[in-house]
């Protein structure tokens, strides 16, 4: 089933709008009690089926995966040639300029999918690569309370966990949330855990550990960050096994072991 949304961009001299289709949302059902809702977005070029595949193999029976798939669009890092993207990126490096048209329009569609779960159930997002990215755009938009037009962000972020990815808009983040007692506040308490491996080819290591530090100098102290030596652009069972560690401690899972 296809979402999708409408977003003005509030510049004059760029289109007044642009359509985003969203592509097909997988789900995997809790094996236990429905305790945490976690979205789950994907890489760049991928879609929700191979991840939802992945995470219902993981043992945290009391977690609901919503995996959607992102937009089809023209990506100026593949020289215009069209794919899976939830925003689009020139290079990545914290010189790109950041697709903040896309980024909204992507983490509302997180924001809109977890906006119907139980009040008593805990909501997160995670993801791979862009789909890290997303995520921790999301982190930001939490924070602040507003999405980067202005709109409010109405999502009680509970954990954000990001793989192999950076973060959009880093050069701007410290001052927004410096300059908003509730910003921090927020900021301060929402727990992140980020992996990146030192051999990553795609997203440099260096890139993802600035993403993290800069996190942190925002306000982010619940932050882990996880190195893995030699691990490429992919991830590992032990990898997995950590973040599924630490959801479990931060979302106070129960009967997270078979």
């Amino acid at each position: 089933m296809s979402y999708q949304q409408h977003f003005s961009t509030g510049s004059g001299s760029r289109p007044a709008r642009r359509n985003f289709e969203f592509g097909r949302t997988y789900v995997v059902r809790p094996k236990g009690k429905h305790q945490a809702t976690i979205v789950w977005l994907h890489g760049l070029g991928d879609n929700g089926s191979s991840w939802s595949q992945q995470l219902e193999n993981l043992p945290l029976p009391n977690i609901k995966w919503i995996c959607p798939t992102a937009p089809t669009r023209p990506v100026a890092m593949l020289g215009g040639f069209t794919c899976t993207a939830w925003f689009d990126v020139g290079e990545i490096s914290e010189d790109s300029p950041d697709d903040w048209e896309g980024l909204d329009a992507s983490a509302a569609h997180v924001a809109n999918l977890l906006s119907t779960e139980p009040a008593d159930v805990k909501v997160a997002v995670g993801g791979f690569s862009m789909g890290a990215a997303t995520a921790l755009y999301s982190a930001t938009c939490a924070a602040l309370g507003q999405y980067s037009n202005g709109n409010a962000y109405p999502i009680n972020l509970r954990a954000v966990v990001g793989l192999s990815g950076w973060l959009p808009g880093s050069r701007s983040l410290r001052s927004k949330v410096e300059g908003s007692h509730e910003a921090a506040r927020r900021a301060a308490s929402l727990p992140l855990f980020l992996c990146h491996g030192t051999s990553d080819d795609v997203v440099p290591y260096s890139y993802g550990e600035k993403s993290a530090h800069c996190l942190n100098t925002a306000g982010f102290r619940h932050l882990t960050f996880k190195s893995y030596e030699g691990l490429g652009h992919y991830t590992v069972p032990g990898e997995m096994d950590e973040a599924r560690n630490w959801l479990t401690a931060r979302l106070g899972l129960e009967g997270s072991r078979y």
